[in-house]
């Protein structure tokens, strides 16, 4: 038996907050990543860790950015793809939090900030799209 991917067009409940959700999200990743691949070097000292790996994460974080929008800008958009972004987001928000209580990087108070703070609206992407998304179906 072959089963179809749930697909959200908007006939039922509209997509309008999961498609927003979705490329807020994906402006967000974008400008995050892009200031931390171009300023990685001048972050290192008030964040804490090694420019390199600001660099990497801005490269992942303009990935995921492309990503993310390219699912919100679908004429319609798969469930199991708006699932796995708030999947993501959720493992994100836990391994910001880890990065900080385990101190896996050394981070100063102003990295520590700027790692929750990240990951507190990471968290709200992850809400909204839930909420969108449930909306949706």
């Amino acid at each position: 038996m072959v089963t179809k991917e749930p697909i959200y067009s908007g006939a039922r409940g509209g997509t309008g907050l999961l498609r927003a959700a979705l490329k807020l999200d994906a402006v967000a990743s974008g400008g995050v990543g892009a200031l931390l691949l171009a300023l990685g070097g001048p972050l290192a000292d008030p964040l804490g860790p090694p420019a390199g790996f600001l660099r990497a994460v801005g490269v992942f974080l303009l990935g995921w950015a492309m990503a993310v929008w390219l699912v919100g800008a679908r004429p319609r958009v798969a469930g199991p793809a708006a699932w796995a972004v708030i999947v993501a987001n959720l493992l994100w928000v836990a391994g910001s939090v880890a990065l900080v209580v385990a101190g896996w990087v050394s981070l100063t108070a102003l990295g520590v900030g700027f790692v929750l703070a990240q990951a507190a609206v990471v968290a709200l992407f992850a809400e909204a799209q839930l909420v969108g998304l449930r909306r949706a179906a």
